[in-house]
């Protein structure tokens, strides 16, 4: 599944095709994905316009003239793709219609925005503007990795007296909005800390060191377009590169990158998520 990078990536992508646009015409192609489209979502977007795009977590919002805004999980292989641009970020002509193309955005200055999705894990939902912050997706949300709400203080009062292994305690969406197991796996490993120890057990000196190490991972991801591991492409159809960088992920059996090291990455298995590591770096 597409983590904050990748989301951002595909957001910076359909700004300039989307960003003050208009929607001529929405083509809501099936009742649902993975629940139902809302009520008349074809004819609450159509003749909008896009006033603002932003992410908020692993969601894409879209802020629309009309006061709602459409709110874009990805799922396991959601894509948008952009054709047509008349600004000339992208060279691709419109595609012939595929299968999977769930929901198209045919914009008033020539671009057209695909949503292609096989699985149809991702979804859509169309809210209140100004009252987005409550809908149920958002509502249970912790900061953001890259604000400035998410800082050491607050890491360390989120891991106080806490038991549960320091990976899981990263990945609730609850502590840090948008954090998914690659870069929890790859923000350990250049923190140096296991990803079976205790979150409460952990010193406040070493939980203050991943919040930048945490902004470095996700900053660096960004820059290389995210991670293509299977079906992530960017806005205009190109694959991520940051997965040749990575450290520990998806190496097991592969030797450490840490000078003098010798020892090689280990993979385990934590709820149901691989978690990949260097035994001899982490501890």
């Amino acid at each position: 599944m597409p983590e904050l990078p990748e989301v951002e990536t595909v957001m910076r992508g359909l700004t300039p095709a989307m960003l003050g646009a208009v929607i001529a015409r929405a083509d809501v192609n099936r009742p649902d994905l993975r629940w139902p489209f809302p009520d008349r979502m074809a004819e609450r977007l159509t003749g909008q316009t896009v006033m603002q795009l932003r992410r908020r977590s692993k969601y894409i919002l879209a802020d629309l003239s009309s006061g709602e805004s459409l709110l874009i999980h990805l799922g396991m292989s959601g894509r948008m793709l952009v054709s047509g641009d008349p600004l000339g970020q992208f060279v691709h002509e419109h595609p012939a219609a595929e299968k999977h193309d769930h929901v198209v955005f045919h914009m008033a200055n020539g671009a057209r925005i695909t949503f292609n999705d096989p699985r149809r894990f991702g979804a859509m939902d169309l809210l209140e503007t100004a009252r987005a912050a409550e809908h149920k997706l958002l509502a249970v949300l912790g900061p953001e990795p890259l604000g400035n709400d998410f800082h050491e203080v607050h890491l360390i009062e989120a891991f106080a007296g806490r038991n549960t292994p320091v990976k899981s305690a990263l990945l609730d969406q609850r502590i840090i909005a948008g954090l998914g197991n690659i870069y929890v796996c790859e923000a350990l490993y250049r923190a140096g800390i296991h990803p079976t120890r205790k979150a409460g057990k952990i010193s406040r000196t070493r939980i203050a060191s991943l919040v930048p190490i945490i902004r470095e991972v996700l900053a660096q991801a960004i820059e290389a377009g995210g991670s293509s591991l299977k079906d992530f492409r960017q806005a205009d159809g190109e694959l991520g590169y940051f997965q040749h960088s990575f450290d520990v992920y998806g190496r097991e059996g592969e030797p450490c990158r840490s000078a003098g090291c010798g020892d090689v990455i280990k993979r385990i298995v934590q709820s149901g998520r691989s978690s990949f590591y260097c035994g001899q770096c982490q501890r």
